[in-house]
């Protein structure tokens, strides 16, 4: 009877300290892991979120970049942070999907180690290729490179890189036989494209859309749930028939496993604020951006089906890592 008394006791102290950890959190700085290094997408949108959610929970909130393995030395760090709510960090899909339906011996498990919080944004991918390419809309381009199968190729940021995936996704789709050719990230990738060493790539469309504008790059489709107002005249995947390539890119906020529910639905409701605000919506539209801002069961689900998705496609092509 003395033991169900303790165990109760304890029971309740520990609510209540959850409880007053939740009212009085947070009392000193966050610090928001971005699993890539600084200039890239997932920097971009971590950095407009970060300033304004800081000034909304009271605290300073430090981004730290910490890039490398595709993203995967970031998610690691965050999985095994104190799970207090004083280390958030940035969910992608190449660290929760791509990674893990790759790399079976991974560090972190993307849905038992995390705590999602929000999804931040969305951004388009687009296909592109050289204004060289003997194409002019994606019909030509598609009746092109069926008929010269292994003879063309696209470049990526690497092997099991998001462009990677949905290369693969696209050849799935088609029916079709292009060379992967993986660089040592994007930028040198977009390069070689400008530069006619490589035929096309598919990629975000933030770091693409300058030299789309400049008329270095002429874009075919998009990865998107509607067709873009700065171009018009570029379809979705969907249009064409090829809803399975039509997947976004995304930007979370996750904590560690464990991180109490009352800290993460207070970071979730500062964050859905900030990521409502005039100010936010417009940076996030100049960056290529979308905002969405969805709830932690939302942002969890869509981690667990591009994961089975990503999965699948891994099995399905044959993908391994290098």
């Amino acid at each position: 009877m003395k033991l169900h008394k303790l165990v109760l006791a304890l029971m309740a102290g520990l609510a209540v300290a959850a409880s007053a950890s939740a009212q009085t959190y947070p009392n000193k700085a966050i610090k928001l892991i971005v699993p890539f290094a600084p200039g890239g997408t997932t920097d971009i949108v971590a950095r407009i979120v970060g300033d304004k959610l800081a000034k909304e929970l009271g605290q300073p909130v430090v981004i730290e970049n910490r890039g490398g393995g595709g993203g995967s030395i970031g998610a690691q760090a965050i999985a095994k942070a104190e799970p207090d709510g004083y280390t958030i960090g940035v969910s992608t899909v190449s660290t929760h999907a791509v990674n893990a339906a790759c790399n079976p011996k991974l560090g972190y498990d993307p849905i038992t180690d995390f705590a999602p919080i929000t999804n931040m944004a969305r951004t388009p991918n687009v296909l592109t290729v050289n204004p060289k390419f003997p194409a002019q809309n994606f019909q030509q381009f598609l009746d092109y490179v069926k008929k010269n199968p292994g003879k063309l190729n696209y470049a990526t940021s690497g092997t099991c890189s998001i462009q990677h995936m949905v290369g693969e996704q696209f050849k799935a789709s088609t029916g079709t036989f292009i060379l992967h050719i993986p660089y040592r990230g994007a930028g040198p990738a977009l390069n070689d494209l400008l530069g006619g060493q490589v035929d096309m790539m598919f990629d975000n469309l933030p770091s693409s859309m300058s030299h789309i504008q400049a008329g270095k790059l002429r874009p075919l489709a998009i990865a998107w749930n509607k067709r873009l107002d700065a171009l018009p005249n570029v379809p979705t995947f969907t249009e064409l028939g090829l809803k399975q390539v039509n997947d976004p890119a995304w930007y979370g906020l996750v904590a560690p496993a464990k991180t109490p529910d009352d800290v993460i639905k207070k970071i979730n409701a500062a964050a859905v604020k900030v990521l409502n605000m005039p100010e936010v919506r417009e940076r996030m539209k100049a960056s290529g951006a979308e905002p969405v801002g969805n709830t932690p069961a939302e942002h969890a689900a869509e981690i667990k089906s591009e994961l089975e998705k990503m999965q699948n496609l891994v099995k399905k092509q044959g993908i391994k890592l290098d």
